[in-house]
């Protein structure tokens, strides 16, 4: 007995010391050791699952890597650098290559799957800060958003090769394709609608206009071969708490579209009273499309909408969600998830979501059928945000608006402009309209506003708090947070012009215009910000204006705009020169044609 005993000890001491070693092995597998700084934020935005539901790949913004995890014990496997600013990934259908796109490096990149690593297989230079993603069929086929040329790239995957760019509208950032490959839908935010291209004779055959910005992903259906996606939209009132909570100020849309020619979108108000939805972007269909899936990044959550009998309206919206959606869990339901969710993709049985959550640095695990998050996957980031980083959440955050219909983000997309002129009583007057202000490095272009009346900058970023957002009182760290943001915010490079190379002849005859006394243009657009920091009159002034003039805004980027002047009176810059704003109605002298074109060429290069 005392023999046995101690045969019985030892192998239940070794087997003891096998499941302590797993255990500390699985610990270690959710702890490994991140590439690169483990402190440094991830902030994934898109994500991709392979064929077999073994491994998910996510594009991470801020670290501006690749990230390659394991589903079976949620381990990372591997992590790699791609350029600047990834937006988009999807997955090839040979199930072993990722394409990712770097917006601000204007980079397309193939990654391979070899086991637990990801390897680089081919890197396409395109520029003009490529975005949304979508392959043909076959596979044989890259089609990208170039959200600066206007166009959409046709890429050969195998040869790694530009094949040819089609103009679709301005600013297309997201798409998909009709289930017989031959024509796609562009979400054009810029034209404030969706346009249909045509892919076998490579033209645009029609934008379908219905004011829609921040359009987010798109997915087609099998079954109806509609293109599904999100928005937001703007309807032109001041801002009020009326008009607020009545969703006449911004509002949020869930539509679709086909792709025949002179195709009309259909849509339907997502938005409850009391809680409203805000900046919806990522979308899914289940696999058997029962479902359709939203990510609302601004109000932290996701939407789930059974697709059988959702209220379309062909024409319009109304107001508010329809009521009875609202009385029916499973025709509508909203998880918490917090952060800001973005991309999201579905599991082969259609029970679970993952989710890339960028402000939580992770990919949040959702259970469908108990409508709650499962597990959460972490990337790698700061556990304790810095206060830029604060901003950021402060930005992206429609909690902080009145019954959380928008967020900052809402109007300046991503930190930048929008296409419409908005009333946003930050102006001290309303029903006069003004365009969005870019807030790229916002501490070099003071004073602030469109008048020029806010002299410094912490007490702007309370006062838009307070009165745009109208929702709860900023603390005086939160105002501090959301400038230090700001501040620490590029805009995108500019595709027209590289540090390497000098500018071309026409952009160098357009720069002495500028600079010379014909153009008297640096006058005041002057310095590094463009601007001069002053407040002039031009007469262009509405007499419901409550300040007379307007502070020089800065130039940077200024091809990337659609709206032009502090009201949007001009949709070009060639309106903008031979308008009421023309050199010789300033500070310069008339110019030729010839000059016209040189001085907008220069002027696209800033």
């Amino acid at each position: 007995m005392p023999a046995f005993y101690c045969v019985f000890r030892a192998i239940f001491v070794l087997l003891a010391k096998f499941a302590f070693l797993a255990l500390l092995g699985l610990a270690w597998a959710e702890e490994r050791q991140l590439q690169g700084d483990p402190n440094q934020d991830r902030s994934p935005v898109d994500l991709v699952i392979s064929q077999d539901g073994r491994w998910i790949a996510t594009a991470n913004q801020t670290s501006s890597t690749v990230s390659l995890v394991s589903l079976s014990d949620r381990s990372l496997w591997d992590e790699v650098s791609v350029g600047q600013h990834p937006s988009s990934i999807v997955l090839h259908p040979d199930g072993k290559h990722l394409l990712v796109t770097s917006s601000y490096a204007g980079t397309l990149h193939w990654l391979r799957v070899d086991g637990q690593k990801l390897q680089h297989s081919g890197e396409l230079q395109l520029g003009f800060q490529p975005t949304g993603l979508a392959l043909s069929a076959d596979g044989a086929m890259v089609y990208v958003c170039l959200t600066d040329a206007d166009a959409v790239a046709v890429v050969d995957f195998q040869a790694c090769r530009l094949v040819r760019k089609i103009a679709v509208g301005r600013w297309p950032r997201s798409l998909a394709i009709s289930n017989d490959g031959t024509r796609i839908a562009v979400g054009t935010s810029g034209d404030r609608g969706v346009s249909i291209v045509d892919l076998q004779e490579g033209k645009l055959l029609h934008v379908d206009r219905f004011v829609g910005l921040n359009i987010g992903h798109m997915q087609t259906s099998r079954t109806s071969d509609q293109v599904y996606f999100p928005w937001m939209v703007y309807r032109r009132n001041p801002i009020n708490d009326r008009n607020i909570r009545l969703g006449w100020v911004m509002a949020s849309r869930l539509g679709r579209i086909g792709f025949t020619d002179g195709a009309h979108r259909e849509a339907f108000s997502l938005d409850p009273p009391g809680k409203a939805i805000a900046d919806p972007h990522g979308l899914a269909l289940t696999h058997d499309e029962q479902k359709v899936l939203v990510t609302a990044s601004g109000s932290h959550e996701l939407l789930i909408y059974r697709n059988s009998g959702l209220p379309f309206l062909d024409r319009g919206s109304t107001d508010h969600v329809d009521p009875e959606l609202l009385k029916d869990r499973e025709r509508f339901d909203r998880i918490e998830l917090g952060g800001r969710p973005m991309g999201v993709k579905v599991s082969a049985d259609d029970q679970t979501a993952y989710v890339a959550n960028y402000l939580d640095n992770s990919v949040q695990v959702v259970d469908l059928i108990e409508r709650k998050i499962a597990q959460r996957i972490f990337l790698g980031g700061n556990q304790t945000p810095s206060l830029a980083r604060r901003g950021e959440a402060i930005f992206y955050d429609a909690r902080r608006s009145l019954d959380q219909w928008y967020s900052c983000h809402s109007c300046h997309y991503l930190g930048g402009s929008n296409a419409v002129a908005m009333d946003t009583l930050n102006d001290g007057s309303a029903f006069t309209f003004k365009t969005v202000l870019p807030l790229y490095a916002l501490d070099q272009s003071g004073p602030w506003t469109w008048h020029g009346w806010q002299k410094g900058l912490i007490d702007a970023m309370e006062h838009s708090l307070k009165t745009t957002m109208v929702g709860p009182d900023p603390t005086q760290e939160d105002a501090q947070a959301v400038a230090a943001f700001l501040s620490s915010m590029r805009s995108p490079p500019n595709p027209n012009r590289t540090d390497s190379e000098p500018i071309g002849p026409s952009a160098a005859r357009g720069k002495e215009i500028f600079f010379g006394p014909k153009g008297a243009c640096s006058d005041c657009h002057s310095g590094t910000a463009g601007t001069d920091h002053q407040i002039h009159d031009l007469g262009l002034g509405s007499s419901d204006d409550a300040y007379q003039g307007y502070n020089t805004p800065s130039l940077q980027g200024v091809f990337r705009k659609v709206q032009l002047l502090h009201d949007g009176r001009a949709s070009t810059l060639e309106e903008v020169l031979k308008g009421e704003h023309s050199p010789d109605k300033v500070h310069g002298q008339a110019l030729t044609s010839e000059e016209t074109l040189d001085l907008i060429v220069y002027l696209k290069t800033l």
